[in-house]
Protein backbone atom coordinates (compact mmCIF):
# COMPACT_ATOMS: atom_id res chain seq x y z
CA UNK A 1 0.00 0.00 0.00
CA UNK A 2 1.20 3.66 -0.81
CA UNK A 3 1.04 6.07 1.48
CA UNK A 4 0.46 9.87 1.19
CA UNK A 5 4.31 10.85 2.39
CA UNK A 6 5.82 8.37 -0.63
CA UNK A 7 3.00 9.63 -3.39
CA UNK A 8 3.95 13.62 -2.07
CA UNK A 9 7.46 13.94 -2.01
CA UNK A 10 7.51 11.57 -5.56
CA UNK A 11 5.81 14.69 -7.03
CA UNK A 12 7.74 17.64 -5.39
CA UNK A 13 10.68 15.40 -6.57
CA UNK A 14 9.45 15.13 -10.42
CA UNK A 15 7.87 18.81 -10.07
CA UNK A 16 11.63 20.27 -9.91
CA UNK A 17 12.17 18.68 -12.79
CA UNK A 18 9.84 20.26 -14.98
CA UNK A 19 11.70 23.48 -17.12
CA UNK A 20 10.55 26.83 -17.93
CA UNK A 21 10.44 25.92 -21.08
CA UNK A 22 8.16 23.27 -20.79
CA UNK A 23 5.34 25.31 -18.73
CA UNK A 24 5.94 28.35 -21.53
CA UNK A 25 5.06 25.39 -24.19
CA UNK A 26 2.21 24.63 -22.45
CA UNK A 27 0.67 27.87 -21.62
CA UNK A 28 0.87 28.68 -25.95
CA UNK A 29 -0.93 25.50 -26.24
CA UNK A 30 -3.59 26.14 -23.92
CA UNK A 31 -3.80 29.37 -24.69
CA UNK A 32 -4.21 28.68 -29.01
CA UNK A 33 -6.90 25.49 -27.67
CA UNK A 34 -8.86 28.11 -25.85
CA UNK A 35 -10.68 29.30 -28.79
CA UNK A 36 -10.57 26.02 -30.96
CA UNK A 37 -13.85 24.52 -28.84
CA UNK A 38 -16.31 27.63 -29.76
CA UNK A 39 -14.87 27.53 -33.63
CA UNK A 40 -15.23 23.70 -34.00
CA UNK A 41 -19.15 24.01 -32.84
CA UNK A 42 -18.92 26.70 -35.31
CA UNK A 43 -17.93 24.60 -38.26
CA UNK A 44 -20.00 21.70 -37.46
CA UNK A 45 -23.16 23.63 -36.37
CA UNK A 46 -23.27 22.50 -32.96
CA UNK A 47 -23.42 26.08 -31.62
CA UNK A 48 -24.00 29.02 -33.35
CA UNK A 49 -22.48 31.68 -30.97
CA UNK A 50 -18.98 33.22 -31.48
CA UNK A 51 -16.35 33.86 -29.03
CA UNK A 52 -16.38 37.49 -27.47
CA UNK A 53 -14.12 39.53 -29.72
CA UNK A 54 -12.24 41.36 -27.00
CA UNK A 55 -11.26 37.40 -25.57
CA UNK A 56 -10.14 36.29 -29.04
CA UNK A 57 -8.18 39.81 -29.75
CA UNK A 58 -6.28 39.94 -26.10
CA UNK A 59 -5.41 36.09 -26.84
CA UNK A 60 -4.39 36.93 -30.22
CA UNK A 61 -2.33 39.56 -28.87
CA UNK A 62 -0.34 38.01 -26.46
CA UNK A 63 0.63 35.28 -28.92
CA UNK A 64 2.19 37.62 -31.27
CA UNK A 65 3.97 39.12 -28.26
CA UNK A 66 5.04 35.67 -27.33
CA UNK A 67 6.10 35.27 -30.57
CA UNK A 68 8.15 38.31 -30.99
CA UNK A 69 9.75 37.30 -27.86
CA UNK A 70 10.64 33.46 -29.13
CA UNK A 71 12.00 34.92 -32.46
CA UNK A 72 14.05 37.67 -30.51
CA UNK A 73 15.28 35.22 -27.81
CA UNK A 74 15.45 32.09 -31.20
CA UNK A 75 13.49 29.38 -28.98
CA UNK A 76 12.99 27.66 -31.88
CA UNK A 77 10.24 25.18 -30.03
CA UNK A 78 7.90 28.31 -29.38
CA UNK A 79 8.20 29.96 -32.75
CA UNK A 80 7.43 26.78 -34.53
CA UNK A 81 4.18 26.11 -32.05
CA UNK A 82 2.80 29.13 -31.98
CA UNK A 83 3.38 29.06 -35.83
CA UNK A 84 1.26 26.20 -35.84
CA UNK A 85 -1.14 27.36 -33.79
CA UNK A 86 -1.46 30.20 -35.76
CA UNK A 87 -2.08 27.68 -38.89
CA UNK A 88 -4.45 25.87 -37.17
CA UNK A 89 -6.50 29.21 -36.10
CA UNK A 90 -6.34 30.47 -39.75
CA UNK A 91 -7.88 27.04 -41.16
CA UNK A 92 -10.46 26.96 -38.78
CA UNK A 93 -11.48 30.38 -39.73
CA UNK A 94 -11.14 30.02 -43.15
CA UNK A 95 -13.27 27.01 -42.58
CA UNK A 96 -16.14 29.18 -41.36
CA UNK A 97 -15.62 31.88 -43.79
CA UNK A 98 -15.67 29.52 -47.01
CA UNK A 99 -17.53 26.71 -46.54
Amino acid sequence: MVNTATVKSFIFDNLKKVSAETVGWLAILFIHCATIPPLLGLLFGVSDKLPSFDVVLFMWTGLVLLFAKALLIRDMLSVVTISLGFIVQAGLLGFLVFR
